[in-house]
């Protein structure tokens, strides 16, 4: 596939081809709504690249399966759902703990539980403070559109890569049942030296490499976490992804991210319309959370509006981030139920209206 050509695809199957194109010849997953198309897609194009697709037994034997792949050096992803992402969170904290790279997808749906197979961002908590037991970070990326979800996926790869942990692509069923005209970046696979702790042989040239995340002394433990948190600490400096929109004289700021951010952009230009100083700011990286920008449009902004598919998870990053300096108010739809641009308006309109 040329970069330079348009392809009307489903978000799903645009997540597939572009990790393919990104390297990765490696699928392990398990099928649920609403995210099957990324497996299906996989299972019609792997053979066709000598790659591997495997539909495991279940989601647990899918990441355990990563895991192996990872070990041995090569890119390897799993996508799955919401109950499904819950059932390999073991397998992500081993991975983390083995400081291994590889692509988790979460086309998020309505939950707890089985829920429904509605759009939602109920996973965010999940995603962003326990995607796995113990002290850990994963790097959580958070698309609006189907091109970004493809440009983000080459990103997630090689980040994944440069610091040896898992990244996360949190989408929603939204994301991943539209279908957008895309194209695929010029992207030259970057080639990182794995041989150097990767179980992929040592050729008589050096030790064998172990992969492991059990260390039974407390002291030693404790070193290697520290040392894990000091390359989050680096990712956190230098990765934090977001975008702002009308926010340079905006007296309100609506916080949103991936497809409800579509919807406040839409909601935050009818307001402009009507002569109301609002912007939208967009974290494009969940973890790492962009806290300082937001820092500093609570200097300059008298409040914030936080919009999410859930009960209200993000807003909770966004009040640290504020810190206190102006009031926060929340917005929201869940279990399935999308918010509208008008009801997002409306929102904005008694907040401003409050505030004059």
């Amino acid at each position: 596939m040329a970069s330079n050509e348009k392809f009307l695809m489903k978000g799903n199957e645009a997540l597939a081809e572009a990790a393919i194109q990104a390297g990765c010849h490696h699928f392990f997953g398990y099928p649920i709504t609403p995210q099957t198309e990324v497996a299906a897609y996989m299972a019609k194009r792997m053979p066709k690249i000598g790659g591997t697709y495997l539909q495991a037994e279940s989601e647990v034997a899918a990441i355990n399966m990563v895991y192996g792949a990872a070990s041995a050096g090569v890119r390897a992803m799993t996508s799955s759902s919401s109950p499904g992402v819950s059932l390999k969170t073991e397998g992500i904290s081993y991975l983390a703990g083995a400081d291994l790279p590889c692509l988790i997808i979460n086309v998020q749906r309505g939950g707890p539980g089985l829920g429904g197979i509605q759009p939602s961002q109920a996973d965010y908590w999940q995603a962003t403070r326990a995607p796995g037991h113990g002290d850990l970070h994963v790097l959580v990326f958070a698309p609006s559109t189907i091109q970004e979800m493809v440009n983000m996926v080459f990103d997630a790869f090689e980040l994944a890569d440069t610091y040896r942990m898992p990244a996360m692509i949190l989408a929603d069923g939204m994301l991943g049942q539209m279908m957008e005209p895309i194209s695929f970046p010029e992207h030259q696979v970057k080639q990182f030296d794995k041989f150097s702790w990767a179980a992929c042989g040592h050729r008589g040239e050096r030790k064998h490499n172990v992969i492991n995340s059990l260390y039974l002394k407390p002291e030693q433990l404790e070193q290697v976490v520290v040392e894990r948190f000091k390359r989050y600490a680096e990712v956190q400096e230098k990765h934090t992804q977001s975008e702002a929109y009308l926010t340079e004289d905006a007296e309100l700021v609506v916080v949103a991210y991936g497809a409800t951010s579509r919807i406040v952009r839409s909601a935050v230009n009818t307001a402009r319309e009507k002569g109301i100083k609002v912007g939208l700011f967009r974290p494009k990286t969940v973890w790492p959370f962009p806290t300082k920008e937001i820092a500093q449009l609570a200097d300059t902004t008298r409040q914030f509006l936080c919009v999410e598919m859930s009960m209200g998870q993000m807003v909770d990053d966004v009040r640290l981030a504020v810190n206190g300096k102006v009031p926060v108010s929340f917005f929201g739809h869940t279990g399935g139920i999308v918010p509208t641009p008008a009801e997002v308006l409306e929102q904005i309109e008694k907040l401003v209206g409050g505030n004059n």
